[in-house]
């Protein structure tokens, strides 16, 4: 990622919105297909989100295991072909619904995957992808094995022997058999992903992926190191994580993830946090680390309030973090999402990282003078993006676009004669100084928020279902997005 000479675009699209008929994307053939779409508009980026499991709320923002990857991507085609499953199973795991539907995926994939395990025999590659994956798979698999021995409960209903992580290593034994089928369901997903990531790569494309700042309370990270969060004796969370009111959301955003016990992580040398990096390193190219502002100072409500009205601002050792991570990780390419209520001290923040941060042009249009105007742009070390997966499609928020906001956008996106708000927005992306311009596939397609929007934050339910149409790849659109990439000088 050199800042300094390269210009280049590149698509946000995730992995779960690709066209498929087995209810949602995966690493299969409409992957690669995606790929070869991105190489033949020229893009060097594939902007995927993250790849962990979902739980409860569908999002994978809230997951129940970071280090692990999400059993949905595996393609049932994949295993069709390695014999793992019947010409009757596959016809059973089909579903073209046009939204993911995570209840009925739920209700089906995991016992496809059982049918699967129970037709595999290890092999060499998958003894070693257990070897090497030993420090956080063994703790998933008998993490998910209590989760169904406990019918998916949360880890704090369960009885203290198996609560408490140490006393449930112990036990691990009873649950063996289990245990072997949540790591073949690792190594699937490793495996087809790791096949589909080197494709992309010989295509010249990098993969960026996200890693949420918080994890879940009812996951195997908190489960396995209840020392690195803030919690009670009886292991729920003393505080939890949100956003303070705004003029959007007066009672704020309580997102209900656990704190994270920052003085004893700091002691031991972000032991914890070094992990993580380094899994997430395993997946993707470049790591966007979301809600940024949070290592700098984070916003924490007491356990047990309703809404986020109650909180407080405290400090987080950022810097430090950063440091060490730098230092063990020295190559390590890395995004700030640094949106939200930022403060001096997180640009402080991000000026010592280094770190290249966002620049969401639908947020340009209502201040005059806007730090995301292109023409305030510092220098070219920042990510330019129209929207993101959390706002309006850029076709609605153009057309909801009035008053001052609209005036200012005439004035400093003026549209060409037939030229869309959208296409104009997206050009002015491309031709601003920003080293990366990162465009929603939804953009280029001129999708409205009924049709393509990803996540509404805070409201709880309906999001992440979006899909793609399978006959998105048209000659017009490549040749659109060619053109637009080739007169930008990001190639």
């Amino acid at each position: 990622m050199n800042k300094k000479t390269e210009h280049h675009s590149g698509i946000l699209m995730p992995i779960s919105s690709l066209p498929s008929k087995y209810g949602i994307g995966n690493f299969g053939k409409d992957a690669y297909k995606f790929a070869d779409f991105l190489a033949k508009t020229k893009q060097k980026y594939w902007q995927v989100l993250p790849l962990n499991p979902t739980s409860y709320g569908d999002s994978p923002y809230q997951s129940p295991a970071s280090a692990s990857g999400n059993p949905y991507f595996i393609d049932p085609e994949v295993l069709y072909e390695d014999g793992l499953l019947t010409k009757e199973d596959l016809k059973e795991a089909i579903n073209k619904n046009k939204r993911v539907d995570y209840g009925w995926l739920f209700n089906t994939r995991y016992d496809l995957l059982r049918k699967a395990f129970s037709r595999f025999n290890p092999n060499d590659d998958y003894f070693v992808f257990c070897k090497n994956n030993q420090e956080w798979l063994d703790d998933y698999a008998l993490f998910m094995s209590l989760k169904v021995q406990h019918g998916y409960a949360e880890w704090t209903s369960w009885e203290n022997d198996y609560q408490d992580y140490e006393k449930a290593k112990e036990l691990k034994e009873n649950f063996e058999e289990e245990m072997k089928y949540w790591r073949f369901i690792q190594y699937e997903f490793h495996k087809q992903w790791d096949k589909l990531h080197q494709y992309v790569k010989n295509l010249g494309i990098k993969i960026i992926g996200d890693m949420p700042i918080y994890v879940a309370h009812d996951s195997m990270d908190v489960w396995c190191s209840p020392e690195d969060f803030l919690l009670d004796e009886k292991h729920q969370p003393t505080l939890v994580a949100g956003c303070p009111p705004d003029g959007f959301s007066p009672d704020g955003q309580l997102w209900g993830n656990p704190i994270y016990n920052w003085d004893k992580m700091e002691k031991d040398g972000f032991t914890w946090w070094k992990k993580r990096i380094k899994e997430s390193f395993k997946l993707y190219d470049v790591l966007r680390i979301d809600h940024f502002r949070g290592f700098a100072g984070y916003y924490a409500i007491p356990f047990g309030h309703e809404t986020a009205r109650f909180g407080s601002w405290y400090h987080a050792p950022g810097i430090e973090l950063f440091d060490t991570i730098k230092k063990h990780f020295p190559k390590a390419e890395i995004i700030a999402e640094d949106l939200g209520f930022i403060t001096e001290d997180v640009r402080e923040l991000l000026a010592k990282t280094g770190f290249p941060g966002m620049k969401i042009l639908q947020f340009a249009f209502y201040d005059d003078d806007a730090e995301f105007l292109p023409r305030m742009f510092k220098d070219e070390n920042c990510i330019v993006y129209t929207g993101s997966h959390d706002s309006d499609c850029t076709k609605t928020w153009y057309q909801n676009l009035n008053g001052d906001a609209k005036k200012r956008f005439k004035k400093e996106c003026p549209k060409r004669k037939n030229q869309t708000g959208t296409e104009a927005l997206i050009e002015f992306a491309l031709n601003s100084k920003a080293f990366l311009a990162i465009i929603p596939i939804q953009d280029y397609l001129e999708l409205t928020n009924d049709l393509g929007r990803m996540n509404t934050p805070a409201v709880a339910s309906g999001n992440w279902t979006w899909r793609l149409s399978s006959r998105y790849a048209t000659d017009r659109l490549i040749n659109k997005i060619s053109k637009l990439t080739i007169d930008s000088k990001r190639i």
